[in-house]
C-alpha cells in the first residue's frame, strides 16, 4: 500500500514524498506553493515543477539529510526498519533535520509551536554520550525525531545558558555535539584546533568549543543553520534557516560523495557557486581559501557534502565551513584526498602547480591563485606561532601543518 509524508519547509507544505506499492519513493510539490510567489525550490537538484520526481531524481536530496553507514544500520535496527528504506527512516526521524525541512504523516499537523525541551543534568548527559555508539540519534526515544548526516557519533541539542536539552516532538536546536571517538584518538581537539585556526585566519568556519562532563570530552558545534531571534511576539526564537549539501545540490546520492565513486570535483563545486551563489565572486574566493587551507592542515577528507549552500532571506550563498580534521594525523587512514586537486588525489604530493592547474580548470588567474596559496601559507605558519597548544594532540597537528606550510612554500621557487 502506498505511504505518504507531508513535505514542509519552515511551517508551510511544499510537497508530499510516496512510497508506491513497488516501495519506490517520488516526491512531488504541492500546487499552494507552485503558486505562492515567494516559493523556492527544496534543492538545486529539484527545481520548481508540476510533475513528480521520480526517485533517482528525488533520492540524492531526500537520502542526503539521513546519517550514513553504521548509523543508518544500527538506527534501522533500533527502529526495527530496513536500512535501505529511506522514506520509513524520514518518518521515524524526519522531524529536527539539517535547514528548515520536516516530514509528518500526511494529514498530521505540524507539532505546535511551544518548544518542548528534556533538560539534561550532568550525569544525564554522560549517560547519553555513553548510549550514542548504540543508539544513534537517540532514534527510538519517545518524542525524539532527529536526523543529521555523516558518520560520526552526534546529536542535536538545545543550549541555553550553558544547560543543555534534548528537542522533542519537532522542537529546534541550536548545537551539535560531538562526544570523543575511541577508534581516532583526540579527533575532537583536532577539529576544535583546526576550527580555531581557520576562524584566525578569518576563514568562514563554524564555532566551535571543547567541553567535557565527567570523563568524557566533547565538541559543542553552534548550528549555521539555526538563528536565535529577539522577536517581541516570540522572545529568543530559535528560527530555521534552509540549506543543502553541495552533492544534494548536485543530486548526488550520500553512497557516492568522493569523486572517484561519482561525487562532485572542485570544478563541478565552483561551477555550482557561479551557477546559484548570490555573491558568487565573495563565494568563491572563500572556497579557493578552504580548499588550500584543507591542503595545509592535511584534511584529505573534503567531500561534497562538507561543503554546503546556506539559503538566506536575500539569496543563496556559501555555509560556513564545518567538519575540518587533518586525517593526515591519523598513520591508518588514506593520503588520498576526496577530490583531485590539479589532476592529483594523493595529498603528500600536492604543491603549487597542482593550484595553477587548478586555476585553469576553474577560469581563474594562475598567478591569482599562486598568490593567494603562498599568502594563506605564510599567515598559516604566523598564526599557528600565537596559538595556545593545550595538549599534545594539538601540539603534533601543529608540527604537521607547519612541515606541510614549508612544503607549499618551497615548491613555490620552482614553480614558473
Amino acid at each position: 500500500m502506498a505511504r505518504l509524508l507531508d513535505v514542509y519547509l519552515f511551517e508551510k507544505i511544499v510537497g508530499e514524498l510516496k512510497q508506491d506499492n513497488d516501495g519506490q519513493m517520488l516526491f512531488i510539490y504541492s500546487s499552494s506553493w507552485l503558486s505562492d510567489p515567494n516559493a523556492i525550490p527544496l534543492s538545486c537538484s529539484l527545481p520548481l515543477q508540476k510533475g513528480a520526481f521520480k526517485r533517482k531524481e528525488c533520492r540524492p536530496f531526500f537520502s542526503g539529510i539521513l546519517p550514513e553507514a553504521d548509523q543508518r544500520k544500527l538506527i534501522a535496527r533500533n527502529l526495527g526498519i530496513s536500512a535501505n528504506n529511506d522514506f520509513s527512516m524520514l518518518e521515524r526521524i524526519g522531524g529536527e533535520c539539517a535547514g528548515a525541512i520536516t516530514f509528518m504523516p500526511t494529514g498530521s499537523p505540524l507539532p505546535k509551536s511551544e518548544n518542548h525541551y528534556h533538560w539534561l543534568l550532568e550525569k544525564d548527559l554522560a549517560n547519553t554520550l555513553r548510549e550514542l555508539p548504540n543508539r544513534p540519534l537517540l532514534a527510538g526515544d519517545v518524542g525524539i525525531r532527529l536526523s543529521l548526516a555523516g558518520v560520526q557519533d552526534k546529536i542535536a541539542v538545545y543550549v541555553k545558558d550553558s544547560k543543555i536539552a534534548i528537542p522533542l516532538n519537532g522542537a529546534p536546536s541550536t548545537h551539535i555535539l560531538k562526544p570523543a571517538l575511541d577508534t581516532f584518538e583526540g579527533i575532537i581537539f583536532n577539529e576544535a584546533f583546526c576550527l580555531e585556526l581557520g576562524r584566525k585566519m578569518n576563514l568562514l568556519t563554524v564555532k566551535a568549543d571543547i567541553k567535557q562532563v565527567e570523563d568524557i570530552d566533547y565538541l559543542l558545534i553552534e548550528r549555521y543553520d539555526r538563528h536565535e531571534s529577539n522577536d517581541e511576539d516570540n522572545p529568543l526564537s530559535i528560527q530555521r534557516l534552509h540549506q543543502e549539501d553541495f552533492c544534494q545540490a548536485m543530486g548526488i546520492v550520500s553512497e557516492n560523495k568522493y569523486q572517484n565513486e561519482g561525487g562532485p570535483s572542485l570544478k563541478q563545486c565552483f561551477n555550482l557557486l557561479r551557477e546559484v551563489s548570490s555573491l558568487p565572486v565573495v563565494d568563491i574566493g572563500r572556497l579557493i581559501d578552504i580548499v588550500i587551507f584543507n591542503v595545509l592542515i592535511g584534511n584529505c577528507d573534503a567531500h561534497g557534502k562538507n561543503f554546503s549552500l546556506l539559503y538566506k532571506k536575500n539569496g543563496v550563498q556559501l555555509a560556513p565551513f564545518y567538519d575540518l580534521v587533518s586525517t593526515r594525523y591519523y598513520k591508518n587512514l588514506s593520503l588520498k584526498m576526496a577530490m583531485k586537486l590539479g589532476g592529483e588525489y594523493d595529498a603528500g604530493r600536492i604543491s603549487i602547480k597542482h593550484f595553477e592547474t587548478l586555476a585553469e580548470e576553474i577560469s581563474l588567474s594562475k598567478s591569482g591563485i599562486k598568490k593567494r596559496v603562498i599568502e594563506l601559507t605564510a599567515s598559516t605558519v604566523k598564526e599557528l606561532e600565537q596559538m595556545d597548544i593545550r595538549n599534545t594532540v594539538e601540539l603534533e597537528i601543529a608540527q604537521l601543518i607547519k612541515k606541510r606550510c614549508a612544503h607549499l612554500l618551497a615548491s613555490s621557487s620552482t614553480s614558473k
